[in-house]
């Protein structure tokens, strides 16, 4: 599993972790999908496969994969994982397991590192949103 990849099926782990799927962690998909420069359609299929795929056979091949990665971009995926888990306002508390145990357990990340870029990421959808809206204004 590649970056692309390991934060594509993570992403969707995280979305049905609760049960409920939001429009608002829609949103911060796809706003991943574009800070990130992921291919949207790439991203569709991953996300077609995900569904089929047994959750715990999926979360051990993105563990696996994660740990191949360097440490940025650890933190990165599991920071976006935080903003999508925060997009509607509330982080359920099977989001926050599953957070827990990838960057605690699994890889041993410093949370603070998470939160900065977190911040960071956030901010960058903020905007992305809000360039948005003023583009719609104006069509």
């Amino acid at each position: 599993m590649n970056y692309n990849s390991i934060i594509t099926n993570l992403y969707f782990m995280l979305i049905i972790a609760d049960g409920t799927i939001s429009e608002k962690e829609i949103t911060s998909g796809d706003h991943m999908i574009n800070i990130e420069s992921l291919n949207e359609t790439e991203f569709k299929v991953q996300m077609s496969s995900a569904k089929s795929k047994d959750q715990t056979l999926l979360l051990s091949e993105c563990l696996s994969g994660l740990k191949k990665l360097n440490r940025n971009q650890q933190i990165r995926i599991i920071a976006w994982l935080c903003v999508v888990a925060n997009a509607d306002g509330f982080m359920d508390r099977a989001e926050w397991q599953l957070i827990y145990r990838i960057y605690h357990k699994e890889l041993d990340l410093p949370l603070e590192e998470i939160f900065k870029v977190q911040k960071e990421l956030s901010r960058l959808a903020a905007e992305k949103s809000s360039i948005i809206s003023r583009l719609n204004t104006l069509i």
